[in-house]
Formats: C-alpha cells, sequence, structure tokens
C-alpha cells in the first residue's frame, strides 16, 4: 500500500472544478507576484543511491570539527549512542498524542517517567510533559503566575539567558502582561532594585540558578524579600540540580527550563525540550501534558492523560496555554538518558564539568591575559575578562578548530566547559591563547 499518491492531471482539474476555479494559477493569484518562484525549482536529475552517497560524502567532507568551549543556552555533552537507537524506533517516532490510553501505554508510561523524574531533580511536587524549550516554558510560567495571584506584572532578573528574556518579552505583549526588568551588579541580581520594584500588581519574580554567566546566586535572600503572595519562578539547568540545593529546598513555586543537558545533541538551533514544575497547589494552572499513573479493572497498572479540562482543546481560550500537542519525543531523549546514568551518573558528570570549569578558570587567570570580574561561585560556566581584544581572540581560536567562549561587551568572554573537555583541550587553548602554539 502506498503511503502517498500523487495527483493526476484529471485529479487536479475535479478538485479545480469542486472549489469554483479554473487554474493554479488563479488558486494562487492572491500571492505577491515579488515572492514567486519565477524560475524552474532546478532539481537535479536522478542518481544512484551510490552516486548520492558520495555526493552526501563529500559534503560532509566541507565540515571542521570543533572542541567547543561554548555553552549560553546550548552545551556540548556527550549523549550516549543508545539515546538515538532508542528514540528512532519507529512506535515513538510515529507516535501522535496518546488520547486513547488502551493503545498508547508505552508513550503514557515514559511521559510519566519524565514528569517523576523531573519532580525528583527539581525538588516539587508536579511536573509536566512537555515544552517545545526552556524560553517558552518559562514564558508559560509567568502565565501560571499572573492566573493565579490575578496579578499584570512579573519582575524578570537581567541575569537571565538574553534569548529566554526575548521569549518571555514576546509571549507577554499578546497577554498583556507587564515585564519590568530587574537590574543586575556585578554579573547578579540586584537586590536592592529588586526590593524597589516590588509592589501588589507583582505576580511573579523569575531568576536564574545558575544565571547566564554561571553563577549561582543567592536565591534563599530573593526567596526571604518576596513577602506579598508573588511566586518565586527558578529557570534551572536540570543536570545541575543533581548536585545543587534544588528549587523545592530554596521555597521556589515553579522551576522551569530546558532539558538540552540531559542527553539531547547540538543540531543546529534545536530540537529542544523544555519542562515545568511546580507545587501541588498550581497543577491545575499547569500547561501542556501531564499524565497520571492508576489501575484498571483487573487491579494492574495503567496510565492516562489527567486533568485534560485545564487544555485549550476543552477550555479554548480560557485554557492558560495554546500548547496542545505531543512534544515527547525529545523528552523521551532525557528519560532515557536518566535512565542510563541513573542519580550517581547525573552527580559525576555534573560534577566533571564543575571541576572542569574551575580548572580552566584558574589555568586562565595564570596567563595573566585575564581577570576575574566577580568572586561569585559558578557551576560550568564563567566569565572572565580579556586583556586584549576578544573578538580577535575568537578568529585565532577558530584557526585552531576551537570554537572559544561567547564573547560579551567590554572584552567579557563566558566560557563553558562540560564534562566531555579533556584535561588535554584545555591546556591546548590555553596555550593557543598564551602564544606557545
Amino acid at each position: 500500500m502506498f503511503k502517498y499518491f500523487p495527483h493526476t492531471n484529471e485529479d487536479i482539474h475535479q478538485m479545480l472544478e469542486k472549489i469554483g476555479v479554473k487554474s493554479l494559477d488563479e488558486l494562487f493569484s492572491e500571492i505577491p507576484s515579488e515572492i514567486l518562484l519565477n524560475r524552474d525549482y532546478n532539481v537535479p536529475s536522478s542518481h544512484s543511491e551510490l552516486e548520492i552517497y558520495s555526493h552526501i560524502n563529500s559534503l560532509t567532507a566541507k565540515n571542521t570539527q570543533y572542541t567547543i568551549f561554548r555553552g549560553a543556552g546550548a552545551y556540548d555533552v556527550y549523549v550516549p549512542s543508545i539515546i538515538s537507537y532508542l528514540t528512532s524506533r519507529q512506535e515513538f517516532l510515529t507516535s501522535y498524542t496518546p488520547y486513547q490510553p488502551e493503545i498508547s501505554q508505552g508513550t503514557l508510561q515514559y511521559i510519566f517517567e519524565f514528569q517523576s523524574m523531573i519532580c525528583e531533580l527539581t525538588g516539587l511536587d508536579v511536573a509536566n510533559a512537555s515544552m517545545y524549550d526552556g524560553p517558552t516554558a518559562t514564558a508559560e510560567s509567568i502565565f501560571m503566575a499572573t492566573s493565579v495571584t490575578r496579578r499584570n506584572k512579573v519582575l524578570l532578573s537581567s541575569t537571565l539567558n538574553p534569548r529566554a528574556i526575548e521569549v518571555v518579552k514576546t509571549y507577554a505583549k499578546y497577554k498583556g502582561i507587564n515585564i519590568e526588568m530587574i537590574n543586575e551588579k556585578n554579573k547578579v541580581l540586584d537586590f536592592e532594585d529588586l526590593q524597589s520594584k516590588l509592589d501588589n500588581d507583582v505576580a511573579a519574580v523569575v531568576v536564574g540558578y545558575p544565571n547566564f554567566y554561571g553563577i549561582l546566586e543567592d536565591h534563599d535572600k530573593v526567596r526571604n524579600i518576596l513577602t506579598n503572595k508573588e511566586l518565586l519562578i527558578m529557570n534551572v539547568e536540570p543536570r545541575a540540580m543533581s548536585v545543587l540545593k534544588t528549587p523545592g529546598e530554596f521555597g521556589a513555586d515553579i522551576a522551569c527550563g530546558d532539558g538540552q543537558m540531559l542527553g539531547i545533541p547540538l543540531s543546529c538551533g534545536g530540537p529542544y525540550v523544555g519542562f515545568i514544575a511546580a507545587k501541588d497547589s498550581l497543577l491545575r494552572k499547569m500547561p501542556g501534558r501531564i499524565c497520571g499513573m492508576t489501575t484498571d479493572v483487573d487491579g494492574k497498572r495503567g496510565f492516562v492523560l489527567t486533568l485534560q479540562a485545564r487544555e485549550q482543546h476543552i477550555r479554548r481560550e480560557k485554557a492558560n496555554s495554546n500548547i496542545c500537542s505531543n512534544q515527547s519525543l525529545m523528552a523521551l531523549h532525557t528519560v532515557i538518558y536518566m535512565s542510563l546514568m541513573g542519580k550517581k551518573g547525573l552527580q559525576e558528570v555534573s560534577l566533571k564539568s564543575y571541576s572542569n570549569a574551575h580548572y580552566l578558570h584558574d589555568e586562565l587567570l595564570k596567563t595573566n591575559l585575564f581577570s576575574k570580574i566577580t568572586d561569585e561561585e559558578f557551576f560550568c560556566e564563567f566569565v572572565l575578562r580579556y586583556h586584549g581584544d576578544a573578538k580577535e581572540l575568537e578568529q585565532k581560536l577558530l584557526e585552531h578548530n576551537i570554537l572559544g567562549g561567547l564573547v560579551l561587551d567590554n572584552n567579557d568572554i563566558l566560557f563553558c566547559v562540560t564534562e566531555k573537555r579533556t584535561k588535554e583541550e584545555m591546556d591546548y587553548l590555553v596555550d593557543i591563547i598564551r602564544g606557545d602554539q
């Protein structure tokens, strides 16, 4: 059986006649001429399998393999090969939203496992599955906060990832939510500025953990400042939560973030996977899928979608979110990764990233070509000020097949070191910067 039947000229004629147009040109006449492709498609002639392989290999050979010391939201982490093997199985790859639990138990089970693992990492009661990415999960979290508090203002820390800030502002604009930024001071949140901007209209305060600069800010202090029923939303890196104080321990109401570091490879900008975890009292305001475990009439364990009245397809415009699809394949990546690594494995890779970052930080300072701009503790990313032209240094490193840190203002450079980087690679980076290579 063919999955696709091409339209014959007779088919096309019948369809056009049915809708009352004479030709395809007439059908598409409303499209402005300046955006039409007024030439042939230039599709190459057919080739054999061997010729195609040869062509693809020639294109692949043009690629350059870089040693990556850059993060800023996209991290070069180890991804066990078994993940792509399992997620490419057709029962996972082609599955749709699991509305029929009797035929979707596998999908529902891994969604349930994803939620359970996110709850354990964040120290919160409930989690959803799943959001598009970390920035959109952050935006959806503020919708939850404004719905619960019935307030219209949200304070965002300037130390959040700038991409997340832009996405939140875009989402908020069309929801009529007022976004105000909390100033930063020496790469951390300015507590005095936060204090001055709190009022009865504030629904939530959003902070990063670690923040965009890799710094572990004092969120106990943030929690203590919030005294007027404002919600605390923490945008977190989930893998780091295996060794750091959790959002739940900080007293956060909502934790959100991106699961890319949990087994999702870098791939030209995505796809990623976002998540939201929250206190139990916020369960009915959560967007996306929520899967529950139950028993059938025979007492056997089963999984179902629950609390669907929250969702757009039932509540329509009254729903908190328009997330109504099953974006769970990437969640499956993270489930397999966390299952393979286990609690101890997650802790080991997190501590390895931490120790690698601190080693490179200290070695760069020894060159006397960098200086510290803060003494704050950091996780696997850090900022140093370069005593030269940071853009020239970036180009120099590229010539040695190294993607260096992200260049910020004032010749500040944001470096990232994951568990993949070896001592030899870090020493080679330092040697090049120092001019020994």
